[in-house]
Parts: C-alpha cells; sequence; structure tokens
C-alpha cells in the first residue's frame, strides 16, 4: 500500500470511528433516558394510586419539586373565594372551553389555587353554573405550576381577564391573594352541583419514544461500520476488491 493510500484509509478509519462513537453514545444515552421515563411514569402512577394525603402547607412549600411531587394525590379543606377565580382556555377530551380556577382559603391563612374542573363556552359565566359556600374538602392531584401553555396558546393577559395557561405566581399575583401555595390542585370527578365544573380530567401520560430513538442511533452506527467495511473493500485491505468498471464502446 503507497503511502498515499495509507494516509488516506488512516483518515477514513479516523472519521468512521468519531462518527460511530458518536451515534453510539447517543444510543446509549437514549438507553438511559428510557429507563428514567418508565421510572418516572411508575413513580407518577404509584402517586396516582395511593391513598389522599394532606396538601402540603407553607412549611413544606420549599421542598416541593416537580420530580416527587407532581401528581400527589392530596385533600384539603377551606373556604373556595368564588369571586375571585379565573378561567383557563384549555382543548380537552369533551372539546375547548376553560378549566375554573378558583383560589382556596386555608384555616391557616394560606391559599391553594384549585382546578375545579372543565366548563364549555356557555357556562365560561360564574352566573351560569352553582358555586359552593361554606368549608369544603376537594381530593385531587398536586400539579406543578404551569410556565408554559398547551401547544400554541398565547400568553396570559391578566389585564383582559384572557387566561391560557395555569401559572399559580401570576394568577394568584393578580388576585392579589398571598400567601400561596406553589402548585394548584386538580379537582377529582366528584361531581359538582348543577353538574359543573366537570372534575377528573387530568391526563396522566408521559410520552415515550426513547426506544425508537435508541435503535435509530445503534442502526446508524452500524451503518457507519457496513459503509466503512465497503471503503475496506474497496482499497483492498478487506475481501476482494471490486473489479474495475469498463467503459462501454
Amino acid at each position: 500500500m503507497v503511502a498515499s493510500s495509507r494516509k488516506r484509509l488512516i483518515a477514513i478509519t479516523a472519521v468512521a470511528a468519531v462518527i460511530f462513537a458518536g451515534f453510539a453514545a447517543l444510543g446509549i444515552w437514549q438507553v438511559y433516558r428510557l429507563q428514567w421515563k418508565l421510572d418516572l411514569i411508575a413513580a407518577v402512577e404509584a402517586r396516582v394510586e395511593a391513598p389522599a394525603v394532606p396538601a402540603p402547607g407553607p412549611a413544606d412549600w420549599p421542598e416541593i419539586t416537580r420530580a416527587k411531587d407532581a401528581y400527589r394525590h392530596v385533600t384539603v379543606t377551606g373556604k373556595l373565594i368564588n369571586s375571585q377565580e379565573v378561567q383557563i382556555y384549555y382543548p380537552t377530551e369533551l372539546g375547548p372551553g376553560y378549566f375554573v380556577m378558583t383560589p382556596l382559603l386555608r384555616p391557616d391563612g394560606s391559599y391553594v389555587l384549585i382546578n375545579r374542573g372543565f366548563v364549555p363556552e356557555e357556562k365560561r359565566a360564574p352566573s351560569t353554573r352553582a358555586a359552593p359556600e361554606g368549608e369544603v374538602t376537594i381530593t385531587g392531584l398536586l400539579r406543578m405550576s404551569e410556565d408554559k401553555g398547551w401547544l400554541f396558546s398565547r400568553a396570559n393577559d391578566p389585564e383582559k381577564g384572557n387566561w391560557y395557561r395555569r401559572d399559580v405566581a401570576s394568577i394568584m399575583a393578580t388576585k392579589g391573594l398571598r400567601p400561596f401555595a406553589p402548585y394548584f390542585i386538580d379537582a377529582d370527578s366528584t361531581v359538582n352541583p348543577g353538574g359543573y365544573p366537570i372534575g377528573g380530567l387530568t391526563v396522566v401520560k408521559f410520552r415515550n419514544a426513547h426506544l425508537s430513538y435508541a435503535l435509530t442511533w445503534f442502526a446508524m452506527a452500524l451503518g457507519t461500520l457496513a459503509l466503512y467495511a465497503l471503503v475496506l473493500r474497496y482499497e483492498g485491505v478487506w475481501g476482494t476488491r471490486p473489479p474495475p468498471e469498463e467503459d462501454e464502446e
């Protein structure tokens, strides 16, 4: 093998090695992500199915995180401040409409924002539905404040009363209610007076495409090896070098 061919082969080998290592590393990373996602799904399912526990109070708020607290099955008691509710526009399995978000005042003086459930357009106005008075106990799932809305949703516009994401801090600041929990609670499917709002619509679903991603990256790594083997064959280093094509006269 002449020196120029050897240098070319070394360069090709180095490039192939880098590409193969990159694809393989991405595949391995996706395998780790797959296990992480499976563990997350199992943990969330366990929280949802567990017996309801009291919602975290002010002393526990600094320790609340999405990783360990989202979708916890909780219960909370207090008085709904119906005059301060907001309606969040949201597409649901029942069609487009609004989630009714109502602050709840607890006996300790703190507030928790409650997603009481879904109402269609014709039930958006509070005057069209009954509102519970006095002390109530609500059971549901602890949800973390949303800094992003659903796909294609717009930013909240508090001045016009148009809301598109369940941003706890923004809602409670607009209403001037403090101190407030850094989470909200999705009420369960317990029927409300008059049938509205409709609770229990929490979607507990996580997209999990990590296995397909891993297989794709590993396939690309194998493709790199196959292409490298073909180059070696053409260079005469491995296998039988294909005969040169003859020009047709």
